[in-house]
């Protein structure tokens, strides 16, 4: 079965270890969306300056099907 809650105020002592993990969690959570961020710019730069390998190469001409 599970605990009951337990409603009473928190400490002094436990209210600071709690907002001491909660500031540790968001560390890593900021860590964590910065490293995101990055990857995508990175990965969005990357497509942006790829050449697809279909394309004719610049200065080629084309020739024309009929």
């Amino acid at each position: 079965m599970t605990q009951p809650f337990d409603n009473r105020p928190l400490t002094a002592a436990e209210t600071d270890a709690l907002r001491a993990r909660q500031r540790e969690r968001n560390k890593v959570m900021g860590l964590i969306l910065g490293f995101l961020v990055i990857l995508f710019f990175a990965i969005s730069i990357v497509k942006i300056t790829a050449k697809p390998e279909h394309a004719p190469a610049e200065g080629a001409e084309q020739v024309e099907h009929s």
